[in-house]
């Protein structure tokens, strides 16, 4: 089972974990920090080798959270081009394509792997879809998207594994091929989401940014540093909230605290 709210407040930790926050402040050294940037791509790579298409399950919630892929129609089968921008596997590519027969979807990754997985998957069919190996902090998304041609992008999941210093070079590059009034949808983990808090020492970047075991990096967002980096860039706050969830295990009688990031940013 699990209960949901929605909010402006972050979530509130408890003293214990504050505590162990706070004598968390070792950072990892500048020399393997660098090396962490230099591999990031062969460290996602890695992770799609050694867990091919099985980690993520497929992702049938994104409609249903984002009423906005049905609501941005000004009637009803009009065909709707979206991006994914960091698409993995296709997790969330293909439930999409699968509910809504008039989607064209272009979709992206960092890892050349991911890319294959998706173009290998049954279900990918160029005459509605369009993959391709992209870094979205240098490579430009016009050499595949024409400028000003979607009306939706979902950033899912994708900017937190990003060091935040490239964050805003992300949505720059996606600003360029999003339509006019149309929206990026963003979720990923938020400020004291669970994840957070399990990191062993020795594991912390920087502020609120992390180093897994594998070399992969996550960072967790607050809703005013969201804010900020959107509206650098040019886009208006639509919906910027946190979602925070306990997750409840009966049988282990575990209460998990998941804290998201959910927000829609438009391009004026």
């Amino acid at each position: 089972g699990a209960f949901q709210k929605k909010g402006h407040n972050a979530r509130v930790l408890s003293l214990e974990e504050a505590e162990r926050l706070a004598k968390d402040q070792v950072l990892v050294s500048e020399f393997k920090q660098l090396k962490l940037e230099k591999e990031a791509q062969k460290n996602w790579d890695l992770f799609y080798k050694r867990n091919s298409t099985n980690f993520f399950k497929d992702r049938h919630w994104t409609t249903r959270e984002f009423q906005e892929l049905k609501a941005c129609r000004e009637f009803a089968d009009q065909k709707l081009t979206i991006l994914e921008a960091g698409c993995g596997v296709g997790n969330c590519l293909f439930p999409l394509l699968e509910e809504d027969l008039n989607i064209f979807a272009y979709a992206c990754d960092f890892s050349p792997r991911a890319v294959e997985y998706v173009k290998k998957n049954a279900l990918y069919n160029t005459e509605r879809c369009k993959v391709f190996q992209c870094d979205l902090t240098k490579d430009d998304l016009l050499d595949n998207i024409p400028a000003d041609s979607v009306d939706v992008v979902t950033l899912i999941f994708v900017l937190s594994a990003i060091h935040p210093d490239k964050m805003h070079l992300v949505l720059r590059n996606i600003y360029k091929v999003l339509k006019p009034g149309k929206c990026v949808l963003f979720r990923d983990y938020g400020l004291y989401d669970h994840a957070m808090l399990r990191f062993k020492s020795g594991s912390k970047l920087g502020e609120n940014f992390y180093v897994r075991q594998d070399g992969t990096r996550s960072y967790f967002f607050t809703e005013e540093f969201l804010s900020q980096l959107f509206k650098a860039e040019g886009y208006e706050q639509v919906v910027n909230e946190y979602v925070q969830r306990e997750t409840v295990n009966r049988k282990e009688d575990l209460r998990v605290p998941r804290v998201f990031l959910q927000s829609k940013f438009q391009k004026p």
